[in-house]
């Protein structure tokens, strides 16, 4: 074969698949997951490159690999590329600590010098963010935590009884697979509409571009409140992509062992919340989308005022329904003393979302539905009062409920409500006054609300 002529015309240069190289925000003193882009030679004859280098040289954070020979203290010799071929190249990063209770930026530039002279430049960043790590960790007695830096959770974070755990506004707390948080003693979340208390995996970069591992399930445990727990409160919690969200134990129901108000259970690979015949009180909350179901409730005595509760769960055709109650188990009785649900929405992708489990003896069955938006075969009961469906003979229905639309590629999901909705204004305003006078947002409800957590706002 004839050999292929090399040129050095300043004119001929190399296209790149992206303009740079963004990690986003890493924990400090990890290696990042790697990121890989192309090199093309788009010019008709080879080119050849004199050197691959990292500006900072041996000094760099980042590591860098082209097609398969990597950067020695920062730099490699001597490639060609002929006309119409390309190289892969491979960068990651392992990040140092800066003893910051904010990211801090790195950057660098990757350097391309070719035989014309010609350098062409590929900048790199990255942002490092320390950490409070917490292993074998256990709560002996009442602990307030600091909101000023990250938590990183590496195995169970478990609050012993007679002992109470406080995370105060602002708090994240980032959990290692299959970590969770458990409690025994009493758990207080204070979060406030502009800084919730967030609960979510540890792998803060990319599956893959432009998916984050954050919107990826099952990436760590749950919360789990044991039966001797009593008297839990979580408000404005942003709980997101565990295995589950929170699951409490049987207990005795004189007693209330939980209320969760303005909060976010969200993109579970199992349940989203589990409650196993307890008192609990939900209020004006997001629960969302669960490889179960988003609200499983197992007798009890359960109150839930103006939340959301939607099932559009995006990694199986099999996923449970956004509510399921039941006063059985299908072997033991649990008797359902009674569940109200007020001013919300249940819907999802099925055309029944609603699944009520009736032993059909004489274990209490006790539940009423008052002023929601329902997906499930309308019916006439005493149970159902001044109730909407959600059916696909309204204008519109299911997700197009809410707006913005879904995002599918990126699997980020908005739960406010579309102008269309039939539950725009339709909420009891009595049971409004008394419970929730603003939204999970903090935004007022006017004086005809809206179903669910999150209050209609025209958009001018």
């Amino acid at each position: 074969m004839d050999e292929e002529e090399f040129v050095s015309s300043p004119q001929d240069v190399l296209a790149f698949s992206v303009d740079s190289v963004d990690f986003d925000t890493l924990i400090a003193g990890e290696l990042s997951h790697t990121q890989t882009f192309q090199v093309y030679n788009h010019n008709k004859a080879a080119l050849r490159i004199k050197s691959v280098s990292l500006q900072q040289g041996a000094s760099s954070i980042f590591r860098v690999n082209v097609d398969g020979t990597a950067l020695i203290n920062g730099t490699a010799t001597d490639f060609q590329l002929r006309s119409g071929d390309s190289l892969r190249i491979f960068i990651n990063s392992l990040t140092p600590s800066c003893d910051s209770d904010i990211p801090v930026a790195h950057t660098d530039k990757l350097l391309f010098e070719l035989e014309s002279g010609v350098v062409q430049e590929l900048p790199l960043e990255i942002h490092g963010w320390d950490v409070v790590k917490l292993q074998g960790m256990e709560i002996l007695e009442d602990v307030t935590l600091n909101s000023r830096r990250p938590y990183q959770v590496l195995d169970s974070l478990v609050v012993r009884p007679d002992a109470s755990l406080t995370i105060p506004a602002g708090t994240r707390l980032f959990f290692h697979k299959d970590a969770s948080l458990i409690v025994y003693g009493r758990l207080n979340v204070q979060g406030n509409a502009e800084n919730n208390v967030v609960f979510r995996g540890d792998r803060l970069g990319n599956m893959f571009t432009n998916q984050s591992y954050d919107c990826i399930p099952g990436q760590w445990g749950g919360i789990r409140i044991t039966a001797q727990s009593y008297g839990n409160q979580v408000n404005f919690a942003d709980i997101h992509s565990g295995n589950y969200g929170i699951l409490c134990d049987s207990s005795n129901i004189d007693a209330e062992k939980i209320r969760i108000e303005n909060s976010i259970i969200h993109n579970t690979s199992g349940d989203g919340l589990t409650l196993l015949h307890v008192k609990a009180l939900v209020g004006n909350s997001q629960l969302t989308n669960a490889g179960g179901n988003c609200v499983n409730i197992l007798g009890g005595d359960v109150s839930i005022t103006h939340c959301t509760i939607a099932q559009f769960y995006a990694f199986t055709a099999s996923c449970g329904v956004a509510l399921l109650f039941a006063n059985t188990d299908g072997t033991s009785a649990y008797p359902l003393q009674n569940l109200e649900v007020a001013n919300s929405i249940i819907t999802g992708y099925a055309t029944d979302e609603i699944m009520g489990e009736n032993a059909g003896d004489d274990s209490p069955f006790n539940y009423t539905f008052r002023n929601c938006l329902l997906n499930t075969p309308s019916y006439e009961a005493p149970e159902i009062v001044n109730c909407l469906w959600d059916t696909d003979e309204n204008a519109v229905y299911r997700a197009d409920n809410f707006y913005p639309a879904f995002d599918l590629d990126r699997l980020l999901y908005r739960f406010t409500l579309a102008p269309q909705s039939l539950a725009v204004g339709t909420a009891d305003a009595t049971i409004t006054s008394q419970t929730y006078l603003l939204d999970r947002m903090g935004i007022p409800r006017t004086a005809t609300p809206s179903m669910g957590c999150y209050e209609y706002v025209k958009n001018e």
